[in-house]
Order: structure tokens, then C-alpha cells, then sequence
């Protein structure tokens, strides 16, 4: 019978995983569940997970200074109470952390499982991924040892920058308590323009003079037809862009660029309760949660992307201006898909979505040169030497 630890303290998590350890049984270490089914169904060869330690308890923001740019708070936080004390003082996540509730089902997801798994939305493209928002992180080692990494201010960078590694390791290092992290001012307005009708050849050169101009363009994607995030004109074929800040920049740049686009077709916008609608969709990649087919994420050179997705053939989308591409297909194996990147370029393809069958034999995440999986295996047996922590979640053995 699995057991399940759900620790109120720092001191509670070191002593579950202490235990853990000492009797080597593998434990899970999860929040809300939100996101349990990414990645691999856990379990290292004959050993299956014993027991379950939920850090849902260990909630609730521990410091926030609007004026300084910093919160913290222990990793069971909802992301949804998070979001709404930064909003309250005008302010954000920057990387725009997804929500996958309406992919995987269940609750929201928390601070924890959004950084374990380094997650982020359309602006990556300008603010970067969660693991560059992180100043300072506290942990629970595989050890049952208490770490910290970084601090409460941006240059804190004495010793090595563990907090860095810890991110996206989907909690088979250690379990996370408090992560300290940078917010930023909310913009104070938002506008979308949008092409129709483009094919993904067109609509990656119009993203991608758009994302090289001067004009601070925030997120860029594409819609397949018949895709959509529900508004008006879907369908069709779609190509956004989003520009953001002071008033009077956003209605500069915007006219320049739709001067640029006017070359593509007829453009039109969407104003900011419209945009803020739409990226919401592109970030929780609303066009596939009603769909039971395996899910695709494909991290792509932008250049490459049409002819990835004319030799995918189903219906996608794509973000990050084409460097990162969405796709559904029963059809999709894991060989296949990795080979259509590795035709063009490379890249990297992680099934997000899929039965645990699926997720058990395809590879969830793209394999590892020999030389980087010896490295992933040497840091596991140091942070986690007897592999009690969410073992084989990323990598089996791992």
C-alpha cells in the first residue's frame, strides 16, 4: 500500500526523504499531480514507487517585496495565488508560466511543479524560460540533505548556481520547499496583430521580420487551419504578433509594423482584453485539450519549421515565432517524429501527452548523446546516489 506523506515543514521533508533513503523506497514527489502525466510513468527497473511525498502543504508566499521585484514562497503555492498577488501590485511572471490543467485535468498547478519542469509561454522569446527568472531555490537532496542556492537579489551568484540545475529536473534531484524568483511591472498595453491566410513558409518570414526589427515584438505564432483559440476568423489560417508597453510605444510600433506586414495580406489587431485572451490559448495550447491523440512539442530551428510540418502533415501550431511547434497525431511515433527533425536540422521533440504505455517505451524526452547521459547519470548519483527520488520520470535509470 503506498503511503502518503504530506509534510507541513521544511524539517518534515527532510525527515521523509531521510527515511526514504535510509530504507531505500522510492518516493514520488508531487504537488497537486497537475502535471503527472509528464513525462515517464515512474518506477527503476524492478522498483517501483513506494511511497508519495506531497509538498501541497508547504503553501503560501513567505516574502514579497513589489518595490524590489522579488517574491518567495514555498513550493506547494498555487501558481493561480501567485499570479494574482503580482497582478494586484501591477506586476507579472514574466515567463509566462503555462497552465496544463486543461491538458492533463485536475487542479492548477503549483510554483514548484511550474519550475521543476522549466516551463514557459510565448514571451520566451523575450523574457526567457522560468530557470532564467530564478534567484534563489531551497531543497531537499535524494540525501536527505537540506541545500540552498542564490539568494533574494539577481547578482547573488556565489558558488555554483544549483538553482540553475534543479529547474527542470522534474524533482528527480531533489524536492523543492522555497524558490525565491524575479517578477516585472506589467505592461500597460497589450495589442495583437494578425495575418490570415498564410502558409507556414509565408507566415515564419512575416514572424520573422517582425521579430528582427526593431519594434520589441513579445510572442509570435501560427495557426493551421482548421486550429483555433476561438475569436472571430477562426478556421483559417492565422499568424499573430503581440507588442507591449507604455501606451504611445505600442501604438508606434505597432503601426510600423503593420506597414511591414502590409506586404503579407490585409492585417487587423485585436485589442488588449481580445490579446490577453488569445496568448492565454497559446500559452495553455487550448487548441489540443480536447484532443486524446499523443501531443507533440518540437523545439525547432524557426527556418526549418515549414518543412517539418509539410513532413508531419497534421494539423499544428507554432510559437516562439516557429522555433517551437505543436502537434496531435495517433500516428506520430517517437522514431518517426525524431527523424523528420533529425532531416532538418535537429531539434529536440518531447511527447507531452500520450498513455503511459506510450510514454513508457517512445522516450518522453529526446535521448542523450552518451557522453551528456554519463554526466546525467554522474549528477543523479551525487544529488540522489541510492535513486529514491522520481526515479526513471526523465530517463530510465535516471
Amino acid at each position: 500500500m503506498v503511503e502518503i506523506f504530506k509534510p507541513e515543514t521544511t524539517a518534515q521533508v527532510v525527515d521523509a526523504i531521510a527515511w526514504a533513503s535510509g530504507e531505500e523506497t522510492p518516493v514520488e514527489i508531487l504537488g497537486t499531480g497537475t502535471k503527472r502525466g509528464f513525462g515517464r510513468p515512474m518506477g527503476d527497473g524492478n522498483r517501483t514507487i513506494g511511497h508519495t511525498v506531497d509538498l501541497s502543504g508547504l503553501s503560501g508566499i513567505s516574502l514579497y517585496e513589489p518595490e524590489e521585484l522579488v517574491l518567495s514562497a514555498w513550493a506547494g503555492t498555487p501558481l493561480a495565488e501567485i499570479e494574482a498577488a503580482v497582478a494586484e501590485k501591477g506586476q507579472m511572471l514574466a515567463f509566462e508560466p503555462p497552465g496544463l490543467a486543461g491538458l492533463y485535468g485536475g487542479p492548477g498547478g503549483t510554483l514548484g511543479g511550474m519550475i521543476a519542469c522549466n516551463l514557459a509561454g510565448p514571451r520566451r522569446i523575450k523574457a526567457g524560460s522560468a530557470r532564467d527568472h530564478i534567484l534563489g531555490i531551497e531543497a531537499v537532496t535524494g540525501r536527505g540533505e537540506l541545500i540552498k542556492s542564490g539568494g533574494r537579489v539577481v547578482k547573488n551568484v556565489t558558488g555554483y548556481d544549483m538553482s540553475k540545475l534543479l529547474t527542470g529536473s522534474f524533482g528527480t534531484l531533489a524536492a523543492l520547499t522555497q524558490i525565491t524568483i524575479k517578477v516585472l511591472p506589467s505592461p500597460e498595453c497589450v495589442e495583437t496583430i494578425v495575418l490570415k491566410g498564410l502558409d507556414e513558409a509565408d507566415a515564419v518570414r512575416a514572424m520573422a521580420l517582425a521579430l528582427n526589427s526593431s519594434h520589441e515584438v513579445s510572442a509570435a505564432a501560427h495557426f493551421a487551419a482548421p486550429l483555433s483559440v476561438g475569436f472571430d476568423g477562426a478556421g483559417e489560417a492565422l499568424t499573430a504578433i503581440r507588442v507591449e508597453g507604455f501606451i504611445p510605444s505600442v501604438s508606434a510600433r505597432s503601426a510600423a509594423l503593420q506597414e511591414q506586414w502590409g506586404a503579407f495580406g490585409a492585417v487587423t489587431t485585436l485589442d488588449a482584453d481580445a490579446s490577453r485572451s488569445f496568448w492565454a490559448g497559446v500559452r495553455d495550447v487550448t487548441p489540443f485539450t480536447d484532443a486524446e491523440k499523443p501531443l507533440w512539442r518540437l523545439s525547432v530551428t524557426p527556418s526549418q519549421a515549414p518543412a517539418i510540418v509539410a513532413a508531419i502533415g497534421d494539423p499544428t501550431f507554432m510559437d516562439w515565432g516557429g522555433g517551437l511547434i505543436w502537434c496531435s497525431s495517433e500516428a506520430a511515433e517517437a522514431d518517426a517524429i525524431r527523424g523528420v527533425l533529425a532531416a532538418h536540422g535537429g531539434g529536440h521533440a518531447t511527447l507531452i501527452r500520450a498513455s503511459e504505455d506510450a510514454r513508457r517505451t517512445a522516450g518522453v524526452f529526446e535521448p542523450q548523446p552518451a557522453p551528456l547521459a554519463a554526466l546525467s547519470a554522474r549528477v543523479k548519483d551525487s544529488f540522489d546516489p541510492r535513486h529514491i527520488l522520481n526515479p526513471g520520470r526523465m530517463y530510465e535509470g535516471v
